[in-house]
């Protein structure tokens, strides 16, 4: 299945795409959860929900996504955890080595934006950078999993833009502040079940085209430190928890490597697109 978040005049709300068209939270029965985060921390009988949740889309009423005000896919994750040089044509391409432990850095919430919302070149810098990257959802509670069982924590994924402030992200080695600026974390268009598509997202194509003109394109196959045994690790530092968001670092094709450098600006298009999950397009305003 495929969920969409959106805002309402209530507040945010959340649907089953189908197509080009959405099943509203309102029309799936009665025992839909009233948010994503229910339907996360739905572990007891989310098999049997996803069942009854597939079957009452199949017989609803819909709207078409476009006349819906879309959120990030989880519009407030309580962690977004982000992976970084861990493609090794991208580490290569940056002068970087890949170790025995991946570079961990955060994401706010507050930085996130969703599908079609604008992408905000900031007053202060033009330095802005795209970066494609696969978005891992958690689906349930991971403390210390085994790399042989982190897979079945995760609910589903989506497409990520990791916008980047290069200027700011060098202005010291902790990267945060160019990774944080507001509206610059395109997260959607739509958040993939598990089912649809390979174990652990291994081997999807993954692009990044910025007007058209393909950037970046890669397969997820050659990420360093796949997602089961990204979870694994992760999780014996933290308590990986339902709606957290794990990104896993983007291939080589960005901006900055390039000779002279590709920045984002206003009027430009960025579109991140994975195999299986779809096309998060997103255009650049100041």
């Amino acid at each position: 299945m495929r969920f969409v978040s959106y805002n309402t005049p209530t507040g945010p709300s959340w649907g089953i795409l189908v197509g080009e068209s959405v099943v509203e939270q309102q029309n799936l029965g009665a025992n839909a959860p009233a948010s994503l985060q229910e339907l996360f921390d739905s572990t007891d009988n989310r098999e049997t929900l996803l069942a009854d949740l597939a079957s009452q889309a199949a017989n609803s009423p819909t709207v078409a996504v476009d006349q819906l005000s879309l959120l990030p896919c989880v519009p407030k994750p309580g962690k977004v955890i982000c992976l970084g040089v861990n493609y090794i044509d991208h580490a290569n391409e940056g002068g970087n080595t890949i170790g025995d432990y991946p570079a961990v850095f955060l994401r706010c919430s507050s930085s996130l934006l969703a599908h079609k919302a604008p992408l905000q070149v900031p007053k202060i810098s033009d330095k802005l950078d795209y970066e494609a990257e696969l978005a891992v959802v958690i689906g349930s509670r991971a403390r210390f999993v085994s790399e042989s069982e982190a897979l079945n924590c995760v609910f589903g994924y989506a497409c990520f833009n990791d916008a980047t402030l290069r200027d700011y992200q060098r202005k010291t080695a902790q990267w945060t502040v160019g990774k944080n600026f507001d509206n610059t974390g395109g997260f959607g268009p739509c958040l993939v079940t598990t089912d649809e598509l390979p174990e652990g997202c291994v081997g999807l194509r993954i692009q990044s085209r910025l007007n058209g003109t393909v950037m970046q394109d890669a397969d997820t196959a050659n990420m360093a430190f796949g997602v089961a045994r990204t979870i694994a690790l992760l999780s014996e530092a933290m308590t990986l928890e339902p709606g957290d968001v794990i990104l896993m670092g983007t291939p080589g094709g960005v901006g900055y490597a390039r000779t002279p450098s590709v920045w984002m600006k206003a009027g430009d298009t960025i579109e991140v697109e994975i195999e299986g999950i779809g096309t998060l397009i997103n255009e650049v305003c100041a």
